[in-house]
């Protein structure tokens, strides 16, 4: 053997180990998140979050009812409607429920309406000219722009820290902030600068949507999130609200998966306000009473946790990466 090749093989053999310990861990050795929150990497764990809650009286009182006595781990807030205050005075008398905000952009229904949290002025193009927030998705982007989101968005969030709402994460009413790249980084910003974890799609849904890089965004700013995400699929179920979602809780896959629902009493109330009444009352009904859902939960051996445990890591990396 020539000497500078053994020299060389001599060195790589001396040397592997220090260059192997300076390089990052492969995908294979990183931690998972359930591991990174305390569980085996084949555990199923699942977050049943509560959409919607401060819409109105019915949907704070089911939303309450499925958090104290259901399968519901976490809800989120809609800041700007009518019934806020209500579900705000819970949050803070019961500080161990996991609540964040349904960050709300649009206002949806035919006569119950609400308006933005930021002065009109600020917010100019959110606004309908009656002075509410428009209906639809696509109206907001129309006549608005990702900067107006984001002066709205901090402001829903300041006032639920003013009410005393020990906020846990954030996630987009109807989507507005996620379906569109630009309001996605306005997302993204309020999900920094308040230093919390958000509702995102999986990463199958996002390549399908052509956003396949959004999820390392994130990541490479320090914001946590869960593995998968049940997206869009009630909307096309025929077979029934509790066969759909036993069919999902009984698929569910290893690593950490949020479901939302949209929990609401059966009043007149809701009626009024929503031609979804039904649905919402029988989803509210498979996951705070339904004894099957529930022994299917135990017997497929689901953990179910909020999102504070995800808040709580997404601190703890943060505080570590300072420290280095």
């Amino acid at each position: 053997m020539h000497l500078s090749s053994f020299v060389h093989k001599r060195f790589l053999l001396i040397a592997l180990p220090f260059l192997l310990g300076a390089l990052p861990l492969s995908a294979a050795e990183t931690p998972s998140l359930a591991e990174q929150l305390g569980y085996k990497s084949t555990d199923k764990i699942l977050i049943v979050n509560g959409d919607d809650v401060g819409m109105c009286h019915s949907a704070n009182l089911a939303t309450i009812e499925s958090l104290e006595k259901g399968s519901m781990r976490s809800a989120t807030i809609m800041v700007p409607c009518p019934w806020f205050l209500e579900i705000a005075e819970y949050a803070k008398s019961h500080s161990e429920k996991d609540f964040g905000i349904h960050l709300c952009h649009t206002s949806e229904w035919g006569k119950y309406r609400w308006g933005p949290v930021a002065s009109r002025d600020q917010v100019p193009g959110l606004v309908d000219p009656l002075g509410y927030l428009w209906k639809s998705v696509e109206e907001v982007y129309a006549n608005g722009n990702p900067e107006q989101a984001l002066i709205e968005g901090r402001a829903q969030i300041r006032r639920a820290l003013a009410a005393g709402v020990d906020v846990t994460h954030l996630d987009s009413h109807m989507g507005t902030l996620q379906y569109s790249a630009k309001y996605m980084q306005s997302y993204l910003q309020l999900a920094v600068e308040f230093d919390l974890p958000v509702r995102m799609a999986s990463q199958a849904t996002l390549a399908r949507m052509g956003q396949p890089d959004l999820r390392n965004q994130f990541a490479a700013k320090g914001i946590v999130f869960t593995d998968d995400f049940v997206f869009d699929q009630l909307k096309n179920e025929k077979n029934g609200v509790k066969p759909f979602w036993l069919d999902v809780v009984k698929n569910l896959k290893p690593g950490v998966t949020e479901l939302y629902i949209h929990a609401g009493l059966p009043t007149d109330e809701l009626k009024a306000i929503t031609g979804s009444w039904s649905t919402r009352s029988q989803e509210y009904e498979v996951f705070t009473h339904d004894q099957e859902m529930k022994q299917l939960i135990a017997d497929q051996k689901i953990i179910l946790i909020g999102y504070r445990p995800l808040r709580d890591l997404q601190h703890k990396l943060r505080q570590g990466s300072k420290g280095k």
